[in-house]
């Protein structure tokens, strides 16, 4: 990703609705988990690193880009930088990877999901969120240097293999699906931008929605996965 959308994530991440629910999601997951080492790919801003530090983990934040690593350095964190599909982790050496956001931006995600599986301890878990429905690739995928978006069934055939359990996959915004859809057939750029307040926490109230409405296996813009290493 460039370095003006790395700065502008970094800039949006404490308050826009998107993160902070985000953010939300991975606590939610976390809940219920022996806290142990965690290799937070793709940290940027790191605030799924702080997320995990809060809940009681050592928090490992990777970044592949000078940009990225830039960033996490000057909010206090100890970034490694490194390419996920060659981690610089021992062998079964931590309890859990995040990768939010991460698969879609690189070539061989195959061989980043072999070298998650290498690191990961027995029974570790790799938390995923990703893009999805190709349907609405627009000038934002480019801009953000995204390589793909995926389906379920294209982020299943990469996630459940020997080794790996497929513990579930949902969809997540969901109800805002169509002003996404619309919106993307007109853009021309990112869609990373400063919204109003009132916006803001309009769009934030919609997708706090869906943690209670049983819209999780219906169409929408990303998905998350679970997966435990057995």
């Amino acid at each position: 990703m460039e370095a003006t959308e790395v700065r502008k994530l970094a800039a949006l991440e404490e308050d826009h609705w998107w993160y902070r629910e985000r953010r939300h999601i991975l606590a939610s997951s976390l809940r219920g988990m022996t806290p142990g080492t965690a290799l937070d790919i793709g940290a940027a801003g790191g605030g799924n690193s702080r997320v995990l530090r809060e809940m009681g983990w050592k928090a490992i934040p990777l970044e592949y880009g000078a940009p990225g690593a830039e960033v996490a350095a000057e909010r206090g964190l100890s970034v490694i930088r490194a390419d996920a599909s060659r981690l610089p982790l021992a062998d079964e050496s931590v309890d859990l990877v995040v990768a939010y956001d991460v698969l879609e931006h690189i070539a061989d995600d195959e061989g980043t999901v072999e070298e998650v599986m290498r690191v990961l301890r027995p029974h570790g878990r790799f938390l995923v969120a990703v893009p999805c429905d190709p349907k609405l690739w627009s000038e934002h995928d480019v801009a953000v240097d995204h390589l793909r978006r995926y389906t379920r069934e294209t982020l299943t055939a990469l996630l459940d293999r020997p080794g790996f359990e497929l513990r579930s996959m949902t969809s997540w915004n969901v109800l805002l699906r169509p002003v996404v859809a619309m919106r993307r057939k007109k853009s021309s750029g990112s869609d990373l931008e400063k919204l109003n307040p009132i916006v803001n926490l309009g769009l934030r109230t919609i997708v706090t929605a869906e943690r209670y409405l049983p819209v999780k296996n219906l169409p929408g813009v990303t998905l998350f996965a679970d997966v435990r290493r057995v």
